[in-house]
């Protein structure tokens, strides 16, 4: 059974909220593959992950880098798991028919956007029917993470 966890997104945007669960994944030792809606995402994702704090490096790579099972952090927009990751991290509202492959995923939804909220009430349903394992996480006051599920 995958445990899934849903991030409402409603103080931060995704830019700012990725890293921060990126950098979650690294400490504990795991591998994650992000999973976007568009190459055109994955590259712009890609980029902002070498720039969005100075004084940080969060090792990455997609298509473009090559070198896919070095990379500790894959950012595609295909169904693939070329770095043997453990974690699978859905943005953009895709989803995913590899989810039970992985022993983490975290969806992260736009909270501000009333479609991305019913969208993710329905990839909360589908995956309640497939049996697994559910929390929902929103951002504080402070922009961390109070689970609410």
């Amino acid at each position: 059974m995958t445990e899934v966890r849903f991030y409402h997104l409603q103080r931060r945007t995704l830019e700012q909220a990725l890293p921060k669960i990126l950098e979650k994944v690294l400490e504990r030792g795991w591998r994650a593959v992000v999973l976007a809606g568009s190459p055109e995402r994955v590259d712009a994702l890609n980029q902002h992950l070498w720039t969005y704090d100075p004084s940080s490096f969060l090792p990455h790579g997609a298509a473009r880098d090559g070198f896919a099972a070095e990379q500790p952090v894959w950012l595609t927009a295909e169904e693939e798991n070329p770095n043997g990751a453990t974690v699978q991290v859905l943005v953009d509202g895709v989803t995913s028919d590899a989810m039970g492959t992985f022993d983490l995923v975290c969806d992260l939804f736009d909270g501000n956007d009333g479609d991305a909220v019913l969208a993710a009430r329905e990839r909360w349903k589908t995956c309640k029917a497939a049996g697994h394992a559910l929390t929902y996480w929103q951002q504080n006051d402070r922009g961390g993470w109070e689970k609410r599920a």
